[in-house]
């Protein structure tokens, strides 16, 4: 009989998860549910729902530390630190809106689970790098604690870097303490018009080159409101200090034609529009995440231009391709064929139908090596195979 499991604290989580070790019951882990239809299709019989698992555990704005249990909405924890004045500095991005689901909807541990981040990663990195402990059950059973609450515990192995990312498919997340960061007095946007991707790639990787601290650098071929191509690139900081590099980096980029400078509020909705995909959100066409070398994003779409319709824009200062085909089919082949002849890199399948889903690699295909050490992992951490059994790859 099907059932749905809804634990109040890590005792009954772990409860659950020793009853399914035992009888090799496989469970589909969920927070929200808002990134379901990210990842193969979990064929379970049960699911882990850690919603009940929702609360701020302990937060101190003065040392910079939060900690709070992994079925908390991101959109909550967010809307806390920000009264202090603080930020999640990695920018998590919100998958709900691109896979059906209103926005603010996702969960601290489905942030984890996915390693989110956003367009600051260039400087700020991803959820793993701000990560300094985590309590977690194991497929045994078997709660584990790693890390600590302090910025600089380096103690025993960074279990946390392996987690993040694993899709659910190694361990059960319960409390997580992040650091958070101060978060800037203003921002604003420099905007460079009509570029061509090989162009944008160029002043991109220059004004990440320079001094003037860039935190976001995105190309939109169609625009923020679709009136033609956009080159856009983030300021954050004090007011004096954004005023002071935004006309040094103005002077640096006259090369690449006029700029004009965005308002603090068109700023901020123009980077969470990047941040969660909204310009390839409507329809139902299957959507790609690239991550190559910035300077072979361009390259990469002009390729595959030659082989299908598509949609795309770049992020990361083009390291990020974010790409939708636009006649409905997956186009996997020649989308991975095209990244190894731009250098390599890797691709993730991010929105599609489930038999489709089922049909192709989601996530890019490890070599040999990698694939026998993620196995290995998954053997010491789940060794019945119950947590989200084939979400990443089929039988693992």
């Amino acid at each position: 009989m099907d059932a749905t499991f809804k634990p109040r604290d890590s005792r009954e989580t772990c409860d659950v998860l020793r009853w399914a070790a035992a009888e090799e019951q496989p469970l589909e882990i969920l927070g929200s549910g808002s990134k379901r239809a990210l990842g193969r299709p979990v064929q379970t019989a049960h699911v882990l729902d850690l919603s009940e698992l929702s609360s701020i555990v302990n937060y101190e704005p003065e040392e910079l530390i939060l900690t709070v249990q992994a079925g908390t909405p991101v959109a909550d924890v967010e809307a806390i630190v920000s009264a202090s004045g603080q930020e999640l500095a990695f920018e998590p991005m919100d998958y709900g809106p691109l896979l059906g689901h209103k926005a603010g909807a996702g969960t601290i541990g489905g942030m984890l689970a996915a390693n989110l981040s956003g367009p600051r990663r260039i400087k700020a990195g991803a959820a793993r790098d701000q990560v300094l402990g985590l309590e977690a059950i194991s497929g045994r059973g078997e709660l584990f604690n790693s890390g600590g609450k302090v910025v600089k515990n380096v103690t025993g192995y960074d279990l946390p870097r392996a987690l993040c990312g694993s899709w659910g498919t190694l361990s059960v997340a319960t409390t997580v303490t992040l650091k958070v960061t101060p978060a800037a007095e203003t921002s604003t946007s420099l905007v460079l018009s009509g570029l061509t991707e090989e162009r944008a790639v160029e002043a991109m990787c220059l004004a990440m080159g320079s001094s003037a601290e860039v935190s976001g650098a995105a190309h939109l071929p169609r625009g923020f409101n679709g009136e033609g191509a956009e080159t856009v690139l983030r300021l954050e900081g004090f007011q004096a200090s954004v005023d002071y590099r935004f006309e040094a980096l103005a002077r640096l980029l006259k090369g690449f034609g006029g700029v004009h400078r965005l308002s603090p509020e068109t700023s901020r909705h123009l980077w969470v529009s990047v941040r969660d995909c909204l310009p390839l959100a409507d329809g139902a066409e299957p959507v790609w995440r690239i991550s190559v070398a910035p300077a072979s994003g361009a390259a990469l779409l002009a390729n595959l231009r030659h082989l299908f319709d598509l949609d795309a824009y770049l992020d990361w200062s083009g390291g990020l391709v974010w790409l939708k085909p636009l006649d409905g089919l997956p186009h996997d082949v020649e989308i991975r064929n095209a990244i190894a002849d731009c250098g390599g890199g890797h691709a993730t399948l991010v929105r599609a139908d489930a038999s489709t889903r089922a049909a192709v690699p989601v996530f890019q295909p490890q070599p040999d090596a990698l694939a026998a050490l993620a196995r290995r992992l998954k053997a010491q951490f789940d060794p019945h195979g119950i947590l989200n059994p084939g979400r990443m790859v089929p039988a693992v």
